[in-house]
């Protein structure tokens, strides 16, 4: 919309002469960024990532790409180059913009190592050497990752995974199956749905034949998390540049992400030690004086500046989606291992219990018996007892669940629906709804499968085998007598209960996330869906008034501009 955003038309009639920012960085996305990037970055510190994977950029193309080059442009450093397998381990280039008058800062760490250094020319050596310490000299590669975090007033908030290029034949010195291991290496990253993959293809080569964009189609087939970026323009054969100009529009290869046009440094320049300040002015008189690529300028669709603006702001929405997500995981694992927990905690009172019920039942209803004969009332009566103790928190653990899952749907259906305050009532009133009628559902099966564990009842041989696990004479059906008496009583409800609780430690669970999410995500879409049998379309698609107004000054404004350049065409 008119207004909402600067375009690099603007950027274009500013100052000339002002100094362009080394790290291309819109200056307006900085103070939305920068929270989300620390939320991640603490999420990471505490470990996270061994429970689930976060939101991040991989890097990848096929060799000589131009991936160090668009990584340079980015970042402000110098990268490792030269001919073949050049990025050997997985790097991780973590970006940090800080304010305040402090200088360039760097700590590059691997395995045991932590190195903090101060001179940005010592980027290559000390990522060189490290790759040699974990990949060893030579060409081979590793899939132990290095972090270099670049701390400077000049770079943009990012955090990119850098990957080794993709070969397909391997050159002296490399194993015969270097391109698997490669493609082995990249999927570990790309095939998660928390990483944006970033695809970086010449200009100068078939896309459709690219290796690493075949890569990233077969884990996201949609593209919704997949950008490419096109490099090296100044190559593309005279006759050809409708070609790209397609690409980059998103009509040969659809990518819902897209595609973004960049000019970075090339070997000369760099020879002739052409600064990336000047780069990054050389770029945009390249764009803004190509006879075909001119145009891309003004759509936001050139220059390194244009892609590090684009890669934040979906980096944020990454973010923000998985925020939601995690948030809602992180509740539902939380819950479910609190239900876990106090089951773990019953089997430390069913001593006592056993106590309480045998003292109980030679007090009420022993009969002639001589203490000591074993009695398998007794032995139900404590499972009955210990199990029934269990309903509460199972519908506790219920009802805490449902809030987040509602929550989760609210969550859905308010992104869905932003503009469409009808939608979105609707929504909310099916939700709670559903939501309802599926916690009543779930509490009755969770109260049957109670009812049923009242029946004490199990495999033989299942029984057996927990009952082994807790002692050292092995019991069997053959030796099981010497079992059978009440002195053994503990040991073999532990077996018992410790079967009880796993069954229930699942089975409620399952119940819960069968019927309160996957079962209402299916009522919710058909109820949803079937809002149009009969309904008033214009009704249901009506916009907020602001949104509305606006769609309808662009809409003018497109009628005008449509008018004015029939009036030039004929005048002309």
């Amino acid at each position: 919309m008119e207004g909402e955003k600067e375009t690099y038309k603007d950027i274009l009639s500013s100052d000339e002469n002002s100094k362009p920012m080394e790290g291309v960085f819109h200056s307006h996305l900085e103070e939305k960024v920068r929270p989300y990037i620390d939320l991640i970055d603490s999420l990471r510190l505490i470990g996270i990532e061994e429970d689930m994977s976060l939101p991040r950029i991989a890097v990848i193309g096929d060799q000589s790409s131009g991936k160090s080059s668009v990584l340079e442009a980015l970042s402000g450093v110098a990268l490792p180059r030269g001919s073949g397998i050049v990025t050997r381990c997985p790097l991780e280039l973590k970006l940090r913009k800080i304010r305040g008058g402090v200088n360039w800062r760097a700590v590059i760490s691997y395995k045991d190592e932590f190195i903090e250094f101060y001179d940005p020319s010592k980027v290559e050596g000390y990522v060189e050497t490290a790759q040699n310490e974990l990949a060893g000299e030579g060409v081979g590669i590793c899939d132990d990752l290095i972090t270099l975090e670049i701390m400077a007033p000049d770079v943009c908030d990012l955090t990119l995974i850098d990957l080794p290029g993709i070969a397909r034949v391997p050159v002296k010195g490399q194993p015969e199956d270097i391109g698997h291991q490669i493609k082995n290496l990249i999927l570990k990253y790309i095939e998660k749905n928390e990483t944006i993959n970033l695809v970086v293809v010449p200009c100068n080569v078939d896309i459709a034949t690219t290796e690493a964009l075949k890569m990233a189609q077969e884990v996201d087939p949609e593209g919704k998390r997949t950008l490419a970026i096109l490099t090296k323009p100044d190559l593309v054969d005279r006759g050809t540049e409708k070609n790209i100009l397609d690409i980059v529009r998103n009509q040969v290869i659809p990518l819902s992400k897209g595609y973004i046009i960049v000019k970075c440094r090339g070997q000369k320049q760099i020879d002739d030690r052409l600064s990336l300040t000047e780069a990054t002015r050389v770029e945009r008189d390249f764009f803004r004086r190509h006879e075909y690529f001119s145009g891309l300028l003004y759509e936001d669709k050139a220059t390194v500046q244009c892609l590090a603006s684009k890669l934040t702001q979906d980096l944020v929405d990454h973010i923000k989606s998985f925020y939601v997500n995690v948030a809602s995981g992180c509740s539902f694992k939380l819950s479910s291992e609190k239900w876990k927990e106090h089951l773990d905690s019953t089997k430390s009172s069913f001593h006592q219990t056993v106590q309480d019920v045998v003292k109980e039942y030679d007090l009420k209803h022993r009969g002639r018996e001589l203490p000591g004969f074993s009695d398998y009332k007794v032995f139900e009566m404590v499972v009955q007892r210990l199990v029934s103790q269990l309903k509460g928190p199972a519908i506790d653990t219920l009802k805490v669940i449902r809030e987040t899952i509602e929550n989760q749907f609210a969550e859905v259906s308010n992104t869905c629906f932003l503009n469409y305050p009808f939608l979105q009532c609707v929504a909310t009133n099916k939700i709670d709804n559903i939501q309802s009628k599926q916690e009543a559902k779930v509490e009755q099966r969770i109260m049957e499968q109670f009812e049923m564990e009242q029946l004490v009842y199990t495999q033989d041989g299942i029984y057996f085998k927990t009952l082994n696990e807790t002692q050292t004479t092995g019991a069997t059906e053959d030796n099981f007598a010497g079992f059978d008496n009440r002195t053994k009583y503990p040991e073999m409800l532990k077996a018992y209960y410790e079967i009880v609780s796993q069954r229930l430690a699942d089975q409620v669970p399952m119940l819960i996330r069968y019927f309160m999410l996957k079962e209402s995500a299916q009522l919710l879409c058909s109820e949803m869906l079937g809002l149009m049998d009969g309904a008033n379309v214009n009704e249901v698609l009506r916009e907020e008034s602001d949104v509305s107004r606006r769609r309808v000054d662009m809409q003018n404004r497109v009628d005008r501009l449509t008018m004015g350049q029939e009036k030039l065409s004929n005048f002309v």
